[in-house]
């Protein structure tokens, strides 16, 4: 053992989940893993090192044998779930029970007391939840992540050369997953002076889907051309990717009213204060990201 304490990843073979054990496992820390089910991903995070545990977010006992022994979490419950509050209270108390002693939990910059998204209404109540148990919360509300183009639109590019979106000639700041786990990773190796905090983290530049839809055409050797879609459009559309459930379709329709309305519009260098690096400009995350989502050596 070399004395750092155990670290909870929840979310663990998530987006920003799996950049953040593997962060941590190269900074020496015991990682304990929290997944739904064992599958490819769960062994490619054991093979790195870290311990793989089986659990549900909303059974207590569970949360507390994942919590067991642990003095630092990170939360991130999948945005396809609809009882955030219920599983967020559920994981305050057993890591309150336990000793925990930070945890630093994934919310939304959309997260607020009259969002129109009950999601984000949920991100918002469990800020609350979590700052009332005391066990060191710090939130982090992100802003849209860059591989969303890709979970979004790698097909259609492919196919058409069209990215469909319902965000009109608004901005917004993407950030990458690995950007967003460097925070975490730093927030959980040394949290002292982020307990209380809630950072609002973005990329490094403002832009409107148009202007990513050109980056990305750079960056994968294609023409890219944005389509603005209709919301009502949108929900047809998201009606039949896999994985979206009525739920969450909901949600992202909020969220694109949000963007329209400029909820988005917030751009800063908190990940460059915290983390001693700037965050990755949008054409560099493309190229680094671009084979995982079927570019690269994958004609387009």
């Amino acid at each position: 053992m070399n004395g750092k304490p155990q670290i909870l990843v929840t979310g663990a073979t998530g987006k920003t989940g799996s950049e953040t054990v593997g962060l941590l496992l190269g900074r020496g820390f015991p990682v304990r893993a929290l997944a739904r089910v064992r599958d490819g991903r769960t062994e490619r995070l054991e093979a790195l090192g870290a311990e793989v545990v089986l659990g549900d977010f909303h059974d207590l006992a569970d949360m507390r044998r994942a919590v067991d022994g642990v003095e630092r979490a990170y939360f991130c419950y999948p945005p396809q779930e609809t009882r955030l509050v219920e599983a967020t209270a559920i994981f305050a108390i057993a890591a309150r029970d336990a000793g925990v002693d930070t945890v630093v939990n994934m919310s939304q910059v959309t997260a607020r007391e009259d969002a129109p998204s009950p999601l984000s209404r949920q991100h918002w109540q469990a800020e609350r939840v979590l700052d009332w148990a005391g066990v060191g919360a710090v939130h982090i509300a992100a802003t849209f992540f860059v591989e969303n183009l890709f979970m979004f639109g790698a097909r259609t590019i492919a196919e058409q050369g069209e990215l469909y979106l319902p965000y009109g000639d608004e901005r917004h700041a993407p950030v990458s997953a690995a950007d967003l786990a460097r925070v975490i990773g730093v927030i959980l190796d040394e949290p002292d002076g982020h307990r209380g905090e809630r950072y609002v983290i973005t990329g490094p530049e403002l832009l409107t889907v148009g202007e990513m839809a050109e980056a990305l055409g750079d960056g994968l050797g294609t023409a890219v051309e944005y389509v603005d879609l209709p919301v009502e459009t949108w929900r047809e559309v998201l009606g039949g990717v896999a994985g979206m459930t009525p739920s969450l379709i909901t949600h992202l329709a909020h969220v694109a009213d949000d963007h329209k309305d400029g909820v988005f519009r917030v751009r800063n260098d908190l990940v460059a204060e915290i983390t001693g690096r700037a965050a990755e400009p949008l054409g560099a995350s493309i190229g680094r990201i671009k084979a995982a989502f079927g570019f690269g050596e994958v004609a387009v």
